[in-house]
């Protein structure tokens, strides 16, 4: 079926109202995180708005021809692999709960097949380059001793330092810090709570954050550790470009983002001789072998560092 791009009619109540229904019994039920529902709701955005313009006004219109041509459409628009299979991923869990509710006779995305995602290795930093990002921002810090200077090295401190993801970081509330114990309690995934050490430079930032918080502290935000310039709890989009910044200190390294400081931490614990287990505790990771990415990244270190320094390599 034939759609065309230069013009997009609006979602159809029908499917609107499905879609909010299922983002409802994600929320309440399944007590998703906002984050995970949000993921969700956009992606069924995305196909609500190409079924409106295929002329595709319910649910028990759609068949699988046309989820497939979706995807295609995805794809031809540059969508990575990764995307387009959370995506797929996404319908394939709607169109079960559709058939659930009795929406649809039949689950149009049940044989819809996800696209393969290419092994890759995640790109990480070196401990030297952690090392020369983190005296760069702590020089940085001493240089700019204001309420932002010292936030941002709180920031890249903590997220090197325990590995949390950007959300939890700024899901942190002040109750979330034993000072005492120098762990910080994570909301992850699946609203999973852990604990997490935090390292000394960490533990000094934050106190130093937490000594300079109040002048950026609106009534409300009294809870939450990290701040925007305007009062509010900090947004991931800011951390993660606080993050970026701070990158421009070690020009010959991959520029990542706060994801790649998670990598870096768990590639530098094992390299260090952590146990796999405690690594996957610390990063909330529910399978081992999620974590075990970790370990072929250090492997892959080891060969090269071979076959760079021994004289038969």
């Amino acid at each position: 079926m034939s759609v065309d791009a230069d013009a997009s009619a609006p979602i159809p109540a029908a499917l609107q109202d499905a879609f909010d229904a299922f983002a409802d019994y994600q929320r309440l039920q399944l007590n998703r995180s906002q984050h995970t529902v949000r993921a969700y709701s956009g992606d069924l955005e995305q196909l609500g708005q190409w079924l409106a313009d295929a002329g595709i006004a319910r649910l028990d219109q759609v068949q699988l021809p046309d989820l497939r041509s979706w995807l295609a459409s995805q794809h031809d628009a540059g969508l990575a692999a990764a995307s387009l299979q959370r995506r797929s991923g996404a319908v394939r869990v709607f169109f079960r709960w559709a058939k659930r509710q009795g929406l649809v006779d039949e689950d149009p995305a049940a044989a819809l097949k996800s696209p393969k995602i290419p092994h890759r290795l995640p790109e990480t930093l070196t401990q030297t380059d952690a090392a020369t990002l983190m005296d760069a921002v702590l020089a940085a810090a001493a240089e700019d001793p204001s309420p932002l200077g010292v936030r941002n090295l709180a920031i890249l401190e903590v997220l090197y330092g325990s590995g949390i993801r950007v959300s939890e970081l700024c899901g942190l509330d002040v109750a979330d810090i034993d000072r005492e114990r120098g762990v910080i309690r994570v909301l992850g995934k699946g609203n999973k709570q852990r604990t997490v050490p935090l390292s000394d430079p960490a533990r000094r930032a934050v106190e130093s954050w937490l000594a300079r918080r109040a002048e950026w502290l609106t009534a409300s935000s009294a809870q939450a550790v990290f701040l925007g310039r305007q009062g509010g709890r900090l947004d991931p989009r800011v951390a993660r470009r606080v993050v970026h910044q701070a990158m421009h200190a070690i020009p010959q390294a991959p520029d990542v983002g706060p994801h790649g400081l998670r990598h870096a931490m768990a590639t530098h614990l094992l390299e260090g001789g952590a146990d796999l287990r405690s690594v996957q505790e610390m990063l909330g990771h529910a399978s081992l072998a999620t974590t075990q990415i970790y370990t072929h990244v250090s492997n892959e270190r080891l060969k090269q560092a071979f076959r760079q320094a021994h004289p038969r390599a």
